[in-house]
C-alpha cells in the first residue's frame, strides 16, 4: 500500500476515489474524519488517498494528474450517452451518470 495524494477535503478525496475506482484502481482513504476533530488536534488533518496495490501507483498518479487537467472548466459539454448539456466543471453527467470523455 502506497500513499498517492493528500486531498484538501473529504469531498475531493471521495471524488478522486470514485474516479480511480471507475478505472479499476482500489484505494483507501485515511484520515477521512479527522477534520471533524480539528478543534482538538494540534494541526488540521487532511484526508489521504492510498493505493492498495503497489503496482497501480504510477497509473494512479497519471490518472490523478489527468483528473485535475481534464478539459476547460468554463466550457459546457454534451453527454455522449444521453445528450444532456453539462457545465464544464463537472466530469460526470448529472442526468445519467456517464463519465465525461
Amino acid at each position: 500500500m502506497k500513499k498517492l495524494y493528500q486531498a484538501k477535503d473529504r469531498i475531493e478525496a471521495q471524488l478522486l476515489k470514485d474516479y480511480l475506482a471507475e478505472r479499476h484502481i482500489d484505494t483507501l482513504t485515511r484520515g477521512d474524519y479527522l477534520s471533524g476533530a480539528a478543534g482538538e488536534l494540534p494541526a488540521l488533518q487532511f484526508p489521504e488517498l492510498w493505493v492498495l496495490e503497489d503496482r497501480d501507483l504510477e497509473l494512479a498518479r497519471r490518472l490523478v494528474e489527468e483528473y485535475f487537467s481534464t478539459g476547460d472548466e468554463s466550457e459546457s459539454w454534451r453527454c455522449p450517452r444521453c445528450g444532456e448539456v453539462c457545465e464544464g466543471q463537472f466530469q460526470i453527467c448529472w442526468n445519467c451518470g456517464s463519465v465525461r470523455e
